[in-house]
């Protein structure tokens, strides 16, 4: 079914190729520690670098600044490979790539990037991005963390929490408030490093799920930023931001075909071992409808996350189509675990087979990077314009 999907997506040779290299190494380095690092809730240093000297810790990023210089239908491809393994260092992967390193990738200037990118394209210094507040979630434009400008540097006083890599991160891009007068037009982006005076690493949150990939809430006391690491120009911070999550629904969307993708196969095998009654139990109606329903609603999700990236490579607006993908592929995610632990039983409620950690990874899918509520939104803006 896969080789028909890529027949069908029309993916290059080298497309492929990259596929397979990233399927290879998820089945060989990281299956076998899957549940070492999630039941320990240790973040892979090891095979984020690994996985940098394969170039996936830059994958949008020009070679230049030590990037793969790649496209979003291969960011895609990558991400998906990698979740249908273990979605939480798939995360962790999009994450870095797509918010800390594609945000200075965009808006960086010539300086910021080659300083910063070279360290997280290697997978050596891993990126956090930190716009979330206990006051501001899906509504983003309402943080309050501020930063005040006094000669040659910024001091940033707030908080941010659920920051993917808080703890284990060396470079952070943060947004704040420059001027309040201005709401959102007022938010600008700077770049931290971790020993900045007044950075403060605060809690690190136990979750249900992902739990290999780090999330922290972080806190600004007279964090004293050079001048220098604001990105761009002051107020821009917000645009910057949602032309970021644009490209970074894609890689959720990507992630929650993976998942599912992973479920499925799982319940395939599952289905074709297990007796009941004297035969498998795939040979049930019952359990045939629920694998048809699965794999139907995967490809679909495929179809339009692939649809996505190839508007985004092309350097369109692809505003309504992420949105899109990001919400039923996130959405069907969630219901194709759910009907794999159904398959599996009692089992699937057991750490011993590989379904109960997509149940619980894959509920992050419908509330990162803009819940599904929010992505109704976006969709419906985008359609009454």
């Amino acid at each position: 079914m896969e080789t028909q999907d890529q027949f069908l997506l029309q993916f290059s040779e080298e497309q492929q190729a990259i596929k397979q290299t990233v399927k290879d190494f998820a089945e060989k380095v990281i299956k076998p520690r899957v549940m070492e690092f999630d039941e320990s809730q240790t973040f892979p240093f090891e095979i984020m670098e690994q996985l940098g000297e394969l170039g996936l810790m830059g994958i949008l990023v020009p070679d230049i600044y030590g990037g793969a210089n790649l496209g979003y239908t291969e960011y895609a491809l990558i991400i998906e490979e990698l979740a249908k393994v273990d979605p939480s260092i798939a995360l962790s992967v999009a994450a870095h790539n797509g918010l800390c390193t594609n945000h200075i990738n965009q808006f960086g200037n010539e300086e910021q990037k080659k300083k910063y990118l070279p360290g997280l394209t290697s997978g050596k210094v891993i990126g956090a991005w930190g716009l979330t507040e206990s006051v501001s979630g899906s509504d983003a434009a309402s943080l309050i963390t501020t930063a005040e400008l006094k000669d040659d540097f910024y001091f940033l006083n707030g908080s941010k929490t659920f920051t993917t890599h808080g703890t284990v991160a060396g470079t952070y891009v943060v947004m704040a408030i420059t001027n309040k007068s201005k709401m959102k037009k007022g938010i600008s982006a700077f770049i931290l490093e971790k020993n900045f005076e007044g950075f403060i690493i605060g809690k690190k949150e136990n979750k249900l799920g992902m739990r290999a990939s780090d999330t922290t809430q972080l806190s600004f006391d007279n964090c004293k930023v050079p001048k220098e690491n604001l990105i761009d120009v002051e107020g821009e911070g917000f645009v910057q931001a949602m032309k970021v999550l644009e490209g970074g629904r894609i890689s959720i969307a990507a992630l929650s075909v993976g998942l599912a993708q992973g479920a499925l196969n799982a319940a395939l095998h599952y289905s074709s071992e297990r007796k009941q009654f004297g035969k498998t139990i795939n040979e049930f109606q019952g359990i045939q409808f629920k694998l048809a329903e699965m794999a139907t609603n995967i490809g679909a999700a495929r179809a339009m996350t692939f649809k996505a990236a190839s508007i985004k490579d092309k350097g369109l607006s692809n505003t309504k189509e992420a949105a899109m993908a990001k919400l039923f592929a996130s959405e069907m995610a969630e219901k194709v675990a759910n009907d794999a632990v159904q398959i599996f039983g009692g089992y699937g409620f057991t750490k011993d087979y590989p379904v109960e950690k997509f149940y619980r990874d894959v509920k992050l899918l419908t509330i990162g990077e803009g819940t599904s509520e929010i992505q109704k939104l976006v969709i419906a803006r985008e359609l009454l314009k």
